[in-house]
């Protein structure tokens, strides 16, 4: 046999096992995105299957007071989870507005004004730190706040607030920094030489060349958080009534909600269950969809 053709036996036969491994690893791939699929799938079919029917006008818009019926002069139940729902937005709204300034200047010290110093290395371990925090614990430091302030048995939803911003602080910051650095100094550089001050370029340069990855940082932040349930039952507890004032009593929410209506072992009650985890399943992918197609719409634009 002749050089060339041992060479080109020995390339042939390196192809054919280069082509049979790339099947290999690709039918494994597959086969654990297949695996990883199958209890998603089965998931999002149950909660649809026995989640669906029991949602109708009357669960959108009735609380669990009972209240007399005009017709039949007899108490009914309201049966609904409208108090769920207005809980479940407002306590959220309220860490938002807690822990997105926090977050949005924290991540701006860090890139833009920490550097390398021990303060900056400090926040970045803390950071970290919360990062890894239960979020039982959360629920217990806003109701030890608070029971420090007003006494013992004070719940309200601003204590919810402030448990779940505790949660979505490390989350903000993160995606923001990372989006930040992610900003060319060029673009900085640029400002500079025109005399614009750092905090102008900051704001006008660098926070609009991030914001679709700091907005969809936030927006999974808050999909990590909304249906936290041990931090609402500690600290901001649960309500039949529907209740719009985060400083004023106890207030109901969504996990909650579905926790204490399993609890109750009875058919209506796993209805309500099943229908409350549906909402939060489509309150959550509506989200996730809303951060996707923000950070489409502000995604820096590359082509001229």
């Amino acid at each position: 046999m002749s050089t060339a053709d041992l060479f080109e036996t020995t390339t042939g036969s390196l192809r054919r096992r280069r082509a049979m491994t790339d099947r290999l690893v690709t039918g494994v791939i597959w086969a654990a995105f297949a695996a990883t699929l199958v209890p998603l799938v089965w998931l999002l079919w149950v909660v649809v299957s026995k989640g669906l029917p029991s949602i109708d006008g009357n669960l959108l818009t009735h609380d669990m007071v009972q209240r007399l019926d005009p017709t039949t002069g007899k108490l009914q139940a309201g049966g609904g989870l409208e108090h769920a729902l207005y809980g479940t937005l407002l306590v959220t709204l309220g860490a938002v507005a807690i822990s997105v300034p926090i977050g949005l200047f924290t991540s701006i010290y860090l890139v833009e004004y920490g550097g390398r110093s021990r303060v900056a290395r400090t926040i970045t371990f803390l950071v970290d730190v919360m990062t890894g925090i239960p979020s039982i614990v959360a629920g217990l430091f806003g109701l030890a706040l608070f029971t420090l302030i007003f006494g013992v048995g004070t719940r309200m939803g601003i204590m919810g607030s402030i448990a779940l911003s505790l949660l979505m602080i490390p989350t903000v910051v993160r995606s923001a920094e990372e989006m930040m650095r992610l900003v060319p100094n060029d673009l900085r550089e640029a400002s500079y030489a025109l005399g614009v001050p750092k905090w102008r370029t900051i704001v006008k340069v660098v926070i609009p060349t991030a914001l679709g990855g700091i907005v969809t940082g936030v927006m999974l932040a808050i999909s990590r958080v909304i249906g936290e349930t041990a931090p609402l039952l500690v600290a901001v507890g649960a309500a039949e009534a529907v209740n719009r004032n985060l400083f004023d009593g106890r207030m109901m929410t969504l996990p909650v909600f579905i926790m204490t209506q399993y609890g109750t072992a009875t058919p209506e009650g796993y209805d309500r269950a099943w229908a409350g985890a549906l909402l939060l399943i489509a309150i959550v992918m509506v989200l996730n969809l809303t951060a996707r197609l923000i950070s489409l719409i502000f995604a820096p634009k590359t082509g001229r």
